[in-house]
């Protein structure tokens, strides 16, 4: 009989690691490949002994159309590992965390995050932490060893067709609500029922997966909310790349709801937040990482070196001391894990894109809360509207109040990976022109990326993205308007910055 290798009537494409998970096009995500790589998992767990036999195995999803498919086949591999599961539905990424590390056992969450609809990807949980970087050699050779085992495979034998589908697909279990419970309880507790009375709030639904149940906890904390914007198709919104669309909505929310505090949202996979002011104005989440970081009293942080200098400067005058990372979850809980264990005592973590990362118990108000080393939403906004409360400040007056330097992002799509590896390696001096506005670039930072200062203070930061096809720049300025002319420039179509470099590198 042939293998199932060759009798596979399409050309595999083998899933990879980027900055948190794997993503890729849906297309690419075939039963054959999602089981390959949760088995490899799974299996790299039984083998260093991370988990014992039989452990459960904690399970959930986003709402992308083809979330439901992939899911069904990490059922099948966990059940093939010999793992029970307890499935949560399709809940946040950071809900589905919070269950598998407060049970201490494996976790599994299918989600593309922000990414287009047409891409989803895989984001595995250790019983202890998010999957880290020294972690994925070895998964990457446990999925080796699976995938030559399956592909080896005699066809007829096979669970897997020739498309690479599930021949018997098996159904998804009933839903267990007991992680949902634990997420919302967790928030509830810790602010308690009147941290936002009196207080209207606009929740933006879109597609995030946590539109409904972060609505119930912020009413839950005493906050009105008037949920709007809710869409049936999924909407691939990304707190690093707000659109001149999002913005001109944003502010069309705020007029039509004059008593508003704030408006409030989060990704498709609720771990990144968005706030926006009372004008409509979206804060960006390195800057809201940093006011977080003050009303926690923390004593440490740890964030990507793509954050805007504002942030270093605030936490500078607060006397906290911080680390650069690169671009990642992983590398900003590693950073987190070496301030703890140098024994700093309220140690904090962000990303760019507003993910809020705790790694020591927190106090607040004589209620403490436990670590949650994985990216939220939900905290970082809930603490933001305490701080302007707290302060007696309006939204867009408490960010008012933060050292005054603008950012911006934004992204091509599509952007050949072979291109961005060339950009990197090469002179880019020349594209960043005095014609521009631009100084001369007096140093460059190559942690991730390349990121450019110039002699008049500005930068600009280009970065490949590591789980998709897309170059990204940030900006830092004096005003906004320059922020944001910077990155037009650098993404305008046909001839702008990147498209040259492209065009001249490629």
């Amino acid at each position: 009989m042939p293998s199932l290798r060759d009798s596979l009537t399409y050309e595999p494409v083998e899933l990879g690691f980027g900055t948190s998970g794997l993503r890729a096009l849906v297309t690419a995500m075939t039963d054959l490949e999602c089981y390959i790589n949760a088995l490899g998992f799974l299996e790299y767990l039984a083998g260093g002994e991370f988990v014992k036999p039989g452990a459960t195995v904690y399970l959930a999803g986003d709402l992308r159309d083809s979330t439901p498919r992939i899911t069904r086949s990490m059922l099948a591999a966990i059940r093939d590992a010999g793992n029970e599961v307890e499935y949560l539905g399709l809940v946040p990424t950071p809900a589905l965390a919070l269950r598998s590390l407060g049970q201490g056992g494996p976790g599994i969450m299918v989600t593309g995050s922000h990414i287009p609809a047409d891409r989803n990807g895989i984001k595995f949980y250790k019983p202890d932490s998010e999957v880290l970087k020294a972690d994925e050699a070895g998964i990457k050779a446990a999925v080796a060893k699976v995938r030559a085992r399956i592909y080896a495979e005699d066809t007829a034998d096979s669970m897997f067709g020739m498309d690479g589908m599930l021949k018997d697909a098996p159904e998804l279990p009933g839903i267990k609500p007991e992680g949902q419970k634990a997420y919302l309880d967790r928030y509830a507790k810790f602010f308690g029922p009147e941290r936002l009375k009196g207080k209207q709030l606009v929740f933006y639904q879109h597609s995030a997966v946590g539109r409904d149940m972060l609505v119930e906890l912020l009413e839950r904390i005493g906050a009105q909310v008037k949920p709007v914007g809710r869409s049936d198709v999924f909407v691939p919104i990304d707190t690093e790349d707000v659109t001149v669309e999002h913005q001109e909505y944003f502010r069309k929310v705020a007029k039509e709801n004059p008593g508003m505090f704030a408006m409030v949202s989060t990704d498709g996979d609720s771990d990144r937040p968005f706030v926006i002011d009372e004008t409509g104005e979206f804060h960006r989440g390195d800057v809201l990482g940093a006011v977080v970081a003050r009303w926690l009293g923390a004593d440490a942080a740890a964030f990507p070196v793509s954050t805007s200098d504002a942030v270093t400067q605030l936490l500078d005058e607060e006397h906290v001391s911080w680390t650069a990372t690169k671009i990642g979850s992983p590398y900003v809980i590693d950073a987190m894990n070496a301030e703890a264990a140098a024994g700093k005592k309220a140690v904090v973590g962000w990303e760019v894109n507003g993910g809020f990362l705790t790694a020591s118990t927190l106090e607040i108000g004589g209620e403490a809360l436990t670590p949650l080393p994985t990216r939220d939403a939900i905290f970082p906004i809930i603490v933001a509207l305490s701080a302007a409360m707290d302060a007696g400040v309006s939204v867009a007056k408490l960010f008012a109040r933060l050292p005054q330097r603008f950012t911006q992002a934004g992204l091509i799509d599509n952007f050949p990976p072979e291109i961005s590896k060339a950009i990197l390696a090469s002179d880019v001096a020349p594209y960043f022109t005095p014609e521009q506005g631009f100084g001369k670039i007096r140093d460059i930072n190559r942690l991730d990326g390349l990121r450019l200062f110039f002699d008049n203070g500005e930068i600009a930061h280009l970065r490949p993205s590591g789980n998709a096809p897309q170059l990204r720049i940030y900006s830092v300025a004096d005003t906004q308007e320059r922020a944001d002319e910077i990155v037009e420039m650098a993404l305008a179509e046909p001839d702008g910055i990147l498209r040259r470099m492209e065009k001249d590198l490629g």
